[in-house]
């Protein structure tokens, strides 16, 4: 077996792509990365212009190799392969799939019957010129080992052709396509779509680029018709003729990192993604500072003039303290700081001093995601400061997030998309403006202390309860990192304490609403993301519904119609049972058998 991968190009129909000249493009712009060029043993290029144009042999179809997986199967290895997607595209830069040009797609599926596109016809339309090319292309392979793919144009189309026919030793460490039209519906040979509905568990991960200036991809990507794959936009030259060429696709550095970074690796300029010596393991209260950071590091990234400014200074302030918070707190336990932790003091002293950022956060499955993303979109993660700033702006930040924690750019989208959807069906009517910083975490601080911690149980990625119950005897429940605790519990609780607590006459209409809210908001993204849900949520709304009935029977009895106490009851009452209402319409209660598809 090679000790490292072998590049196979599948070239296209022009006659640069026969002749090589990718090759020299490539080379060179891999070495301005800091990688070493290729050489002729690790390159494997089939020719195969002269099997595009007849055939004289009659060959069949090479066999399927690589069969659909079991369900269970397939859906562990689309999660393992969107998390090896998520850090793709962490690495290169933001999916863009494009809206594509009306008319132009229509164009390029009518241009395959030019005379110059009569080899691209032959392949899609004569199983015996398609049966020919495939059996050269495997002909020219090793059995086992390691494959970077890079396709262009038409040889896109052949690698999604080839991907299920390969050796079963072979494992695809990356494939790139280049100049596509793969998402021409005239080049769907054989239903790809539907065979390839989910990534093939022989494939690492696939990324798509288009040049703006390519007439063939159309100014779109290949998503629309794989949607499990990430697109790339990159802009090389407006010449139309020029911008389909694939060494204009070879030359861009961000074509070139994806196919370097899956023939060598990562490269000396990077950046290190874990601080060298650390000497232990943050713990869960870090991890979780440290996350809420980092957000916050990603929003700052974004802003321009006073906004920039005044969001500086006070991420300046909340980190400052955050450090030293921790610092107390490892101290009265006997435990070291992280390195991790160090090096993101802050002299307040000094206001010149570089504000460092907190490393990449680290990787999370979707299932710990849930809880921790649904409670960090929705706190304040620069406590107490409030500066208001576009949603958007922080959708983006939560995508860079998700991205750098292997999830994908679409998780964080879609925990953005659950909250406003909670939103919308708790309070119908009202609008869908976002969630409101504060309205869950002075009053879920004053629930937390009124009802001596709750004896909260957390949910997968939070700490354990012992350790929340030491993290906010020594955070406290107001301050950044305790309140993030604090709701994170709040969110995943369960028992009769949270119901008791949530339905009290000491704890808000506003508080009750926003502890609702969230649960229904990680049910939803649970819903999007198709996870299996957690089968608690509907036990613990059902049981805050009846404690909240109970309490408004008790003082219905006695108190006027038009009490406040009353109307905040019944408040309470509408929220929980809209809750419910939701659950029951999409089958997640017991016995609702939803499957998740």
């Amino acid at each position: 077996m090679p000790t490292e991968p072998i590049l196979l190009f599948l070239h296209g129909v022009g006659p640069s792509d026969r002749e090589d000249t990718w090759r020299g493009f490539l080379s060179s712009t891999l070495k301005k990365l800091g990688y070493p060029a290729l050489r002729d043993e690790q390159v494997i290029a089939p020719k195969y212009s002269h099997a595009l144009v007849g055939w004289d042999e009659k060959e069949d179809l090479p066999d399927v190799t690589v069969k659909a997986a079991t369900r269970d199967a397939a859906k562990q290895n689309r999660r393992a392969f969107e998390a090896r997607m998520g850090a793709i595209e962490s690495r290169l830069g933001h999916h863009v799939r494009g809206e594509g040009i009306p008319g132009l797609d229509t164009a390029v599926g009518a241009a395959t019957a030019l005379p110059f596109f009569k080899q691209a016809r032959n392949y899609l339309s004569n199983p015996q010129i398609r049966a020919q090319v495939l059996n050269r292309i495997l002909a020219s392979l090793p059995t086992s080992g390691q494959l970077v793919i890079v396709g262009h144009s038409l040889g896109s189309v052949i690698a999604a052709d080839l991907l299920r026919r390969l050796p079963v030793g072979i494992e695809i460490a990356g494939m790139v396509t280049i100049g596509s039209p793969l998402s021409n519906g005239a080049f769907d040979i054989d239903k790809l779509r539907d065979t390839l509905r989910e990534p093939p568990t022989n494939l690492s991960w696939w990324v798509n680029f288009w040049n703006a200036s390519d007439p063939v991809a159309a100014r779109r990507g290949l998503s629309s018709a794989f949607p499990w794959m990430v697109d790339f936009r990159i802009e090389t030259t407006w010449d139309v003729v020029r911008g389909h060429f694939a060494e204009e696709y070879l030359s861009s550095e961000t074509v070139a990192a994806a196919i370097g970074f899956a023939l060598f690796g990562s490269t000396s300029k990077e950046v290190a993604r874990r601080e060298v010596g650390v000497d232990i393991v943050l713990d869960e209260a870090e991890s979780l500072a440290l996350m809420a950071l980092r957000y916050a590091h990603l929003m700052r990234r974004q802003l321009k003039g006073d906004d920039l400014d005044r969001f500086s200074g006070a991420l300046r302030q909340v980190q400052a303290a955050a450090v030293r918070d921790i610092v107390a707190r490892n101290e009265s336990l006997g435990r070291q700081v992280p390195n991790d932790v160090m090096r993101l003091a802050v002299d307040l002293a000094d206001p010149a001093e570089p504000l460092v950022e907190p490393h990449p956060s680290r990787y999370l499955n979707k299932d710990e995601a849930v809880t921790l993303l649904t409670v960090l979109a929705a706190e304040n993660v620069i406590r107490p400061f409030e500066i208001d700033l576009p949603r958007d702006k922080w959708q983006e930040a939560m995508k860079e997030l998700c991205a750098e924690m292997g999830l994908g750019t679409k998780y964080g989208s879609d925990v953005f998309e659950a909250a406003k959807r909670a939103r919308s069906e708790l309070t119908p009517g009202r609008g869908v403006n976002w969630i409101k910083w504060g309205a869950l975490g002075v009053g879920a601080a004053a629930l937390v202390v009124a009802t001596g911690g709750l004896a909260l149980a957390a949910a997968p990625g939070l700490a354990g309860a012992a350790a929340i119950t030491s993290a906010l005897a020594t955070f406290g429940p107001g301050g950044m990192i305790g309140g993030l605790l604090t709701a994170g519990t709040l969110v995943s609780a369960g028992g009769g304490g949270i119901a008791y607590g949530l339905a009290g006459q000491g704890t808000s209409a506003e508080t009750f609403e926003a502890v609702v809210e969230r649960r229904l908001a990680a049910t939803i993204l649970r819903q999007s993301q198709r996870l299996d849900q957690d089968p608690a949520v509907w036990s613990v709304l059902t049981e805050i519904e009846r404690e909240v009935r109970r309490q408004l029977e008790r003082m219905d009895e006695f108190s006027d119609d038009t009490a406040p106490g009353i109307k905040i009851l019944k408040r309470k009452v509408s929220t929980v049972e809209l809750a419910l209402q939701y659950l029951t319409r999409n089958r997640l209660q017991p016995g609702g058998h939803l499957e998740q598809e």
